[in-house]
């Protein structure tokens, strides 16, 4: 019991009570999106890339996964479930 007691008493300490709704002291939105605005600024435009790179290693998981269906068609329904 005594565990009990001291549970509730940590639980009434870290949360509010579920009627009691705190609201920000202060508006977060413009903060926001003045880090949005100057993260966007910070970027210079030659370093965005509009293709991702493809990693080397997931062509190979591709083309083995291509082997495979070809070499065996019937592990083909296999391969779609795990997807």
């Amino acid at each position: 019991m005594k565990n009990n007691d001291r549970t509730r008493t940590l639980l009434e300490q870290a949360l509010p009570p579920v009627g009691q709704v705190q609201e920000p002291s202060r508006d977060l939105w413009p903060e926001l999106e003045r880090r949005i605005a100057e993260a966007k600024t910070a970027i210079p435009a030659r370093d965005l890339n509009p293709r991702p790179a493809i990693p080397w290693f997931d062509w190979v998981l591709a083309g083995g996964v291509a082997i495979v269906a070809v070499a065996f068609p019937a592990s083909v329904p296999v391969l779609l479930y795990y997807l």
